[in-house]
């Protein structure tokens, strides 16, 4: 590109990594909430980070960034492909930002420190009324904040557009109606096998501090970089941060090694994304996620076809035994494999199977639409999901912890972001079958403990594209063919058929 273009585009990057780093800023303050920050301070920090979101509101939609966006984009064909994906995605999100008033960003953002706060207390002590008027609140602005941005057919494609850049809920719809039945037919076909796995070996005693010791080994030898990261313990797992920075967090229960350790790999293969972003973009969209959903494809794919996989285990189980003897010395690795693979449904999504996961987020994505179209009421939200639990899993909650306020996403009005969840199963079932496809003897890797074969491979086709390619456009150009549903439930039938004696 010429000098003056040069110049331009030096300004854009600068201007964009400014909203970035202040962005990442509030991704440590809500570590921070999560973590470390005392109950008393939740209304400074609802202050605080609604002047941060103001700060940002401004950045994003300053005229000279929009006048510097304008240039560059008369000039497209004169940018380098880095420059092009740079300017086209800040077109996009400086597009929404200036659609949505100051005032309302603001206010979105001082209400979700405040909300999440009562969320904790509520979801302890399983006060659902407590939240309510929370939830409504957050509902309203989120509301609002879709009908300022717009939208064709759902006020729901446009708050999920935030998470899935260009999907909408009809797709939503339609990948479920695509994958359900079959999930549904396995299930049942589990059921009717009469073999139940012995689940009791998960709820020995395992001291916290030695899961604690054991899931940092694993996600080291995952490749999880802890010179760039580290691990806590919050209500709710979550990871935030971006390459050098990465925060982590599971939760613990001395009598349930699953929740955790699995948790906490799921995590750890969020952030295997973040690390994994190329370096010399850092700042701009370039090393950021392609969307959520891919983000999704990573945690899933390192969770659950990765580490509750026969190969990891041939791997792992020694090593598992070594940190708690006392409570593994008497257990066959067929045992703990078929137990860590359990299908059972589950009031609790964080803890469900492979199999039945999908149904946890077809519950939830179909609740919160009808909230944000006000077709449901909040006061109605807990008697509904019991008997959509009930429908969908057979399985209903002994309290409102333990069902509607179980989590912590609509107390942050993250409303849109459940259905990622299963468009990352999809994109990691697809992902994976490629990569077995180009490394046969994979699973003969994991067992002798080498996995950063998978890695360099993600790391490659993944993590370090950032956002060149939007996530359907990604997933074809690395597996050739478009995102389908069928590779996950051909995985899940080569997997569970054989576990419960089932014919194929």
């Amino acid at each position: 590109m010429d000098d003056r273009l040069g110049q331009a585009y030096d300004e854009f990057l600068h201007l964009t990594r400014e909203i970035y780093y202040l962005a990442a800023t509030g991704g440590i303050l809500e570590w921070d909430q999560q973590v470390m920050m005392p109950a008393k301070a939740a209304p400074l920090r609802a202050a605080q980070t609604a002047t941060l979101t103001g700060i940002i509101h401004d950045r994003m939609t300053s005229p000279r960034l929009k006048e510097l966006l304008d240039r560059l984009e008369a000039s497209r064909d004169a940018l380098a492909a880095d420059a092009q994906v740079n300017s086209r995605e800040m077109r996009r999100v400086t597009d929404r930002a200036r659609k949505i008033p100051r005032q309302l960003a603001q206010e979105i953002a001082h209400t979700q420190a405040l909300a999440q706060a009562c969320w904790v207390e509520a979801r302890q002590k399983s006060d659902f009324p407590l939240f309510a008027p929370w939830l409504e609140k957050m509902l309203a602005l989120r509301r609002q904040e879709a009908d300022a941005i717009g939208y064709q057919e759902s006020r729901y494609d446009a708050l999920l557009d935030e998470y899935e850049p260009h999907a909408t809920a009809r797709e939503i719809e339609a990948v479920f109606t695509r994958l359900c039945p079959p999930i549904v037919e396995l299930v049942r076909e589990i059921a009717e096998s009469g073999i139940q796995p012995k689940c009791t070996l998960l709820t020995r005693s395992f001291p916290v501090e030695h899961q604690r010791e054991f899931g940092l080994w694993a996600i080291r030898r995952l490749g999880f970089d802890l010179g760039a990261g580290r691990v806590d313990v919050s209500a709710h797992p979550m990871t935030t941060g971006n390459l050098t920075d990465v925060r982590l967090t599971t939760r613990y229960n001395e009598n349930y090694f699953a929740g955790a350790f699995f948790g906490l790999i799921h995590e750890a293969g969020h952030g295997m994304y973040e690390q994994g972003f190329d370096e010399r973009h850092q700042g701009t969209p370039r090393a950021t996620a392609a969307s959520l959903g891919i983000h999704e494809s990573q945690s899933r794919m390192w969770e659950n076809l990765v580490g509750r996989s026969l190969a990891f285990w041939k791997y792992a189980f020694p090593y598992l035994q070594a940190f708690f003897p006392e409570s593994t010395q008497d257990i066959a690795l067929e045992d703990w494999y078929a137990a860590v693979n359990d299908v059972r449904p589950s009031p609790i999504r964080v803890e469900a199977d492979e199999v039945t996961y999908n149904l946890h987020i077809v519950l939830r994505f179909e609740i919160e639409k009808d909230l944000v179209e006000e077709r449901l009421k909040v006061a109605d939200l807990p008697a509904l999901w019991n008997t959509k639990m009930k429908e969908y899993l057979g399985a209903v909650p002994a309290n409102d912890a333990q069902g509607v306020l179980q989590d912590i996403h609509w107390s942050l009005g993250l409303v849109g972001y459940f259905p990622t969840y299963t468009l990352g199963n999809l994109y990691a079932a697809q992902l994976f079958h490629t990569v077995e496809r180009e490394f046969p003897d994979l699973q003969q890797r994991f067992e002798g403990g080498d996995f950063l074969t998978l890695k360099r491979w993600l790391n490659g086709k993944i993590h370090s594209p950032g956002q060149t390619h939007r996530a359907a456009e990604l997933v074809r150009q690395v597996t050739g063919e478009a995102p389908d549903a069928r590779f996950l439930v051909e995985h899940l039938r080569a997997k569970f058929r054989p576990l419960y004696g089932v014919s194929s």
